[in-house]
């Protein structure tokens, strides 16, 4: 069957060995006569699967001891909601708004507490970064909330906000295990699955143990991080074959040679797109170059018609999915870790062609 190059910004390209394994054990795991999402999250073979799964991760991202991993539903944007939730005890955060999930975010926010808006790139359409080195960090602010990665506008955190001693809470979901984090700079962590590392519906939740306390009163019991983290992700049946093909992306990472590693390819990979950009008569890059996201990578030709048009001719050849997102249009590639280096050299290739022909 013909695969094409996927550069949707998710639900995203995973690994090919990934779905090739996860293909041959869909009748029966492990002889065990019967699927994944056939079996119970309460028998030893899931409870096996959930536990690599989460030794795996930490292992990739060398996560400190006093952090607990969360596998948990809803995807990043129930995360909008439970952060202040579990966290707003003052009912004070502070959020660096740098696109639309940033602002979704700090909408939900609004519900529980005093959200303050302490930074923002809205002026130029989110094409940069704002400075974050001396920010009005709220004196009582339980958090300061970012999102690292900026999917639709293709933005990406080079420095972290300095956040005065404040806790800092980052939705890593588009470039979640794409390159090497110390996570012990963050108070938490979660990453929507579906852009890098599995399945829609699945989110991951890097948490500090000390923050895992009472959550606001009215909190339901499920979007309590204690309840789950008290029964290890299984308080309830969790996205039993999500964490399977998350576990099976972890195992592919680190038989690639790890986060490291697979950060050189990314830039490698995004660097082959940038650098046709920046020398192309025809297309432009849309952000400011010193915060550009390697996973992300959204250009213009400065006119809707021949954007249009390179988007069907593209897709007619078997580059899906470079539409650019309804609220900034033009094209966006998203060259996620699974993406191969080849899509983006016959990618580009294909540019290259279309610029000649429609000087």
């Amino acid at each position: 069957m013909k695969r094409f190059y996927n550069f949707s910004a998710g639900p995203a390209i995973l690994p090919e060995s990934v779905l090739s394994e996860a293909q041959n054990e869909m009748m029966s795991y492990k002889n065990t006569g019967m699927s994944v999402m056939e079996m119970s999250h309460r028998s030893k073979d899931f409870e096996e699967i959930i536990e690599e799964a989460k030794n795996d991760i930490i292992h990739l991202m060398n996560i400190p001891s006093n952090y607990k991993v969360l596998f948990l539903q809803g995807g990043g944007s129930t995360q909008f909601a439970m952060v202040p939730m579990n966290l707003m005890k003052n009912k004070i955060a502070d959020y660096i708004i740098t696109g639309h999930w940033a602002e979704k975010a700090y909408e939900e926010a609004k519900i529980f507490g005093k959200a303050n808006i302490i930074a923002s790139s809205e002026d130029l359409n989110f094409d940069y970064i704002p400075d974050v080195s001396n920010l009005n960090i709220s004196k009582d602010a339980d958090y300061v909330y970012i999102c690292e990665n900026n999917t639709i506008y293709g933005t990406q955190y080079k420095k972290l906000p300095n956040t005065k001693g404040k806790i800092l809470v980052s939705d890593q979901s588009s470039m979640f295990l794409s390159k090497v984090v110390d996570v012990n700079n963050y108070g938490l962590i979660f990453a929507g699955a579906q852009k890098n590392v599995g399945p829609a519906g699945t989110v991951i939740v890097i948490i500090r143990e000390d923050l895992i306390g009472e959550p606001l009163p009215f909190t339901p019991t499920m979007l309590r991080y204690n309840v789950h983290a008290k029964a290890s992700s299984l308080y309830n049946t969790p996205p039993t074959y999500g964490i399977y093909i998350c576990g099976k992306v972890f195992k592919w990472l680190k038989e690639m040679g790890g986060i490291s590693v697979i950060e050189k390819l990314n830039n490698e990979k995004s660097k082959i797109l940038y650098d046709f950009l920046d020398n192309s008569k025809l297309f432009k890059g849309t952000v400011v170059k010193e915060d550009r996201s390697p996973m992300n990578v959204p250009f213009v030709t400065g006119d809707a018609a021949l954007d249009k048009k390179f988007i069907e001719e593209s897709d007619s050849l078997g580059f899906k999915n470079l539409k650019g997102h309804k609220t900034v249009g033009g094209m966006r590639a998203s060259i996620y870790n699974a993406c191969p280096k080849k899509a983006i050299e016959d990618l580009v290739s294909f540019m290259e062609k279309f610029e000649k022909e429609n000087k």
